[in-house]
């Protein structure tokens, strides 16, 4: 189990968070979890809980994935930007009786023993036909929270769990849903096209292909393109993009395009009637290529460097595509330009890009907290920002001397404002 595994290496990482008032704090071992098509990692951590200060109240604790379609600070009269795309409720402590008997991880046992009594295991599991993370680009000098799929895990202290909670005893985190590249490749992406033409005896066909159908984020495409013009029309030139669709499904489903590789070429060219082309041309999608394009469909957050375009969506329910929020896909168009009277003749293929998937011993969402960055867009609830640099605390296991130890790192905290917005190193 990946869980079992983490612990058992060097530095294993726990994220902590407090509330404004320090009286409920929430240790996560990891920022992303993984969607294995079949199942999702669970969320799995304790609550450390001043019992003095809670009492007779409760701690309940919640997942929350939403789609933010407009601005935080457009949010009035009581009207959001948003739509709930799936929520899971739990109450953490008092520890109810049919969570008591739930096996805890191994992680959650080593935690209740660094910790005490007073610590308390949460567990969620989310549903396969949950969106992945997605963040659609804003426009530059756009202020406030991008919009997109974000997950929240929330933890806080109530009378009921309907009960509003106060910004005081409650700690929310920002995590990520990823989706890695399955194991096997699919079937050869492939096309043929043949344009008849008036007064033209024959036609002009044209076939594209990809080497291939899954792609991971900075490989090259190999488009490879073949043209027989057997037409009474000249080629002039190609062109051959990279474009992303995103499908955003909220009420009504609207579709965005977004170019973000192309070439234009006119090696070869003309193709005049009688003659043929056979070349292999190479594109490659990146986001430092199209930093100024508002709505492109990112993966995650923003806020860190490492950002790259959004992967492909993988649609195992056609019957849930409303739960996914923003699904992305991916074309290779080829695009033959005959000059102002011919006309065009074009061509497109589909394909997948998506990360790929880590080797078993590693840790998806990384070591380094740039690879967390997700979460350092994330406003504490008292607006309160911390220092740049983490506090480590380093603690050696005594009772177990043959196990690695544990480094508790604080969430990253930081205020909006808009250009002027702070980050973590």
């Amino acid at each position: 189990m990946s869980q079992q595994d983490d612990i058992k290496r060097p530095g294993t990482r726990v994220f902590k968070k407090s509330s404004p008032n320090g009286k409920i704090t929430v240790y996560l071992g990891k920022r992303d979890f993984v969607d294995h098509i079949s199942h999702v990692d669970p969320i799995d951590g304790v609550v450390l809980v001043d019992l003095d200060y809670v009492k007779d109240r409760r701690v309940f604790g919640h997942i929350l994935a939403a789609f933010r379609y407009g601005r935080e600070d457009l949010d009035v009269l009581g009207l959001t930007f948003r739509k709930d795309l799936y929520l899971a409720s739990e109450q953490i402590y008092p520890v109810l009786e049919e969570t008591s008997k739930r096996p805890r991880t191994r992680l959650q046992e080593r935690l209740i023993k660094k910790l005490g009594s007073n610590a308390f295991p949460f567990y969620f599991e989310l549903p396969p036909h949950c969106p992945a993370s997605v963040t659609l680009q804003p426009a530059p000098g756009d202020t406030g929270k991008p919009c997109g799929v974000d997950y929240e895990l929330k933890a806080y202290v109530a009378e009921s769990l309907d009960e509003k909670p106060h910004k005081r005893n409650s700690v929310r985190l920002a995590i990520r849903k990823i989706t890695y590249a399955p194991s096997e490749q699919g079937e050869q992406p492939s096309v043929e096209i043949s344009k008849q033409f008036v007064m033209s005896p024959n036609k002009l066909h044209l076939e594209a292909s990809l080497d291939k159908e899954l792609y991971h984020h900075g490989e090259d495409i190999a488009v490879n393109v073949h043209i027989a013009n057997n037409s009474n029309r000249t080629v002039r030139k190609l062109k051959i993009s990279v474009r992303q669709f995103a499908d955003i499904c909220l009420f009504s489903t609207a579709q965005y395009k977004c170019s973000v590789a192309e070439i234009e070429s006119e090696d070869g060219c003309p193709v005049s009637p009688g003659f043929t082309l056979s070349k292999v041309y190479y594109l490659r999608p990146n986001l430092s290529d199209n930093k100024s394009k508002r709505g492109l469909a990112l993966d995650g957050q923003l806020k860190h460097e490492d950002t790259n375009l959004a992967s492909s969506t993988i649609i195992t329910d056609p019957n849930h595509k409303e739960n996914l929020g923003i699904i992305v896909q991916y074309k290779v168009k080829v695009k033959l330009c005959l000059g102002p009277l011919g006309g065009d003749v074009v061509a497109e293929l589909p394909f997948v890009l998506m990360h790929p998937k880590p080797e078993d011993d590693i840790e998806p969402s990384g070591a380094t907290p740039t690879d967390g960055d997700a979460l350092t867009n994330h406003v504490n609830n008292d607006g309160a920002k911390e220092d740049s640099t983490n506090d480590f605390n380093l603690i050696q296991l005594d009772t177990e001397p043959t196990e690695d130890d544990i480094i508790f790192e604080d969430f990253a905290r930081i205020r909006l404002k808009g250009e002027n917005e702070g980050r973590l190193n």
